[in-house]
């Protein structure tokens, strides 16, 4: 049975939402009557963070883990694409970065003030971006959400942005080198392109439906069964721990239906224990039948 965690994504979502909007606010403001280009690209960051937030609880809205008619599989895979949405939002975000970067260097500007008062607010930021970021994790790993994963990969990009925004800030304030304003804001660039491909790493091979399980462990732990001759053309989709389907080919010794299909309930409960929550689905063959080939392609 796969549990439904939605209401736990969303409560979390709108938490760190209205934290990220506070955080947004503070940077832009402090951005703004500093003129510093790094700080306004943190600022934009954080503009994701809360477009992601939005982003997150709309496809939290439709991913019911459920079955229906019309989706005889669930509805998980919503949730997969809110994650890619994420990293869609990260990939803007360094384009953006890179092009302001690009403007000031080959421009002329107006330098960048910095007061200790200014230094303080962002160290609140800072303070609330390592908040978010834990809590969020936690309660993604609690819950098994990758939209609360990837959300919060993106917002541990937002703390090191943040971190190095404040370092180069603080030279500024101290020696007065406006230099460091700029060459600051590549290295951001660079940590937000990184937070966007992981989480396109991770859950695009859902979307694809990639190998969860390797045959290999699904067919060991099939052949442990009493009255199991062999398994063969094993597949498996899906994310262990958060949804899995296998589907399977299985030889067994069985004279009459009744005893062909108690060994097919105890290879899906045994599969059910290891790799839980999943969808077995086993077509008998007779004793006689003969194949070798563990999954497709082997």
């Amino acid at each position: 049975m796969v549990l439904d965690n939605r209401s736990t994504v969303r409560k979390v979502l709108v938490i760190t939402l209205l934290l990220n909007l506070f955080v947004l606010l503070l940077k832009a403001v402090v951005g703004w009557f500093t003129g510093s280009l790094s700080l306004l690209a943190d600022a934009l960051h954080s503009l994701t963070d809360s477009a992601s937030n939005v982003l997150g609880l709309v496809s939290s809205r439709f991913s019911s883990p459920v079955p229906d008619r019309d989706h005889p599989y669930g509805h998980q895979k919503y949730e997969a694409i809110g994650a890619l949405g994420v990293a869609a939002f990260l990939g803007i975000a360094c384009f953006e970065i890179l092009q302001s970067a690009i403007e000031r260097l080959t421009k002329t500007s107006e330098p960048v003030k910095i007061a200790g008062a200014e230094l303080w607010l962002l160290l609140i930021v800072l303070g609330v971006n390592l908040f978010v970021t834990f809590y969020e994790r936690r309660e993604g790993m609690r819950v098994n959400s990758p939209i609360l994963i990837a959300d919060a990969q993106h917002t541990m990009s937002d703390v090191w942005v943040t971190i190095s925004v404040l370092g180069g800030l603080i030279g500024i304030w101290i020696f007065n080198w406006q230099w460091l304003d700029v060459v600051l804001a590549l290295p951001v660039a660079i940590l937000v392109f990184y937070s966007g491909w992981k989480v396109l790493k991770q859950n695009l091979p859902w979307l694809v439906d990639e190998i969860a399980i390797a045959p290999e462990a699904i067919h060991a732990i099939a052949m442990t069964v009493p009255g199991v001759i062999n398994c063969h053309d094993i597949a498996s989709r899906g994310v262990v721990g958060r949804q899995t389907f296998i589907e399977m080919h299985l030889i067994v010794d069985a004279g009459d239906v009744e005893t062909a299909h108690q060994i097919t309930e105890e290879v899906e409960a045994r599969l059910i224990e290891r790799y839980s929550p999943v969808r077995v689905m086993i077509h008998v063959e007779p004793p006689s039948y003969q194949e070798n080939h563990i999954s497709f392609g082997i």
